[in-house]
């Protein structure tokens, strides 16, 4: 055989190798480790009282209070178009700014990240507690907006999309 067919040859066969290894990392699935471990929220004092009278002003206090609790995972800018993982959540808050209730109103189409973001809210806590709405409670919806990197957006503070 000439030098220059086994050159040949093995150019050919690392190409086909590396036809496989990406066919199978493409194939493999969605990468679950950025939402195994649920971040520790950076939230040092309890959050003041809001001036919300309705739930869409009490969205923007509740969205502030999660981005300055998961700095690290907030994505910057705007969002990719074809974002990892779309959830709606509807979040009901007591008088003293606790959970009371999370609810999933639309499921993300990456199952990893529902129990990722319930309990990065529940971690959250508490939230500022809702003083001036009516009954001292309110129930909230937002949507996150995921990053397969693991980095969100809420849709109330959100940059956009590119």
């Amino acid at each position: 055989m000439p030098i220059g067919s086994s050159i040949s040859c093995s150019i050919a066969s690392a190409v086909a190798r590396a036809a496989l290894l990406l066919a199978v990392a493409c194939t493999a699935g969605p990468a679950l480790a950025q939402f195994s471990m649920v971040p520790t929220p950076l939230t040092p004092e309890p959050p003041r009282a809001s001036e919300a009278e309705i739930e869409k002003e009490y969205r923007i206090d509740a969205a502030r209070h999660l981005y300055a609790a998961y700095p690290m995972r907030v994505y910057r800018g705007k969002v990719p178009p074809l974002i990892y993982s779309v959830m709606v959540v509807e979040t009901e808050i007591d008088a003293s700014g606790t959970i009371k209730d999370i609810k999933v109103v639309r499921k993300p189409a990456a199952n990893e990240v529902t129990p990722w973001v319930t309990a990065m809210i529940r971690r959250a806590a508490p939230f500022p507690a809702p003083a001036r709405m009516k009954d001292a409670t309110v129930k909230y919806l937002d949507i996150w907006l995921v990053d397969k990197s693991g980095l969100f957006q809420v849709d109330t503070l959100t940059e956009g999309q590119r």
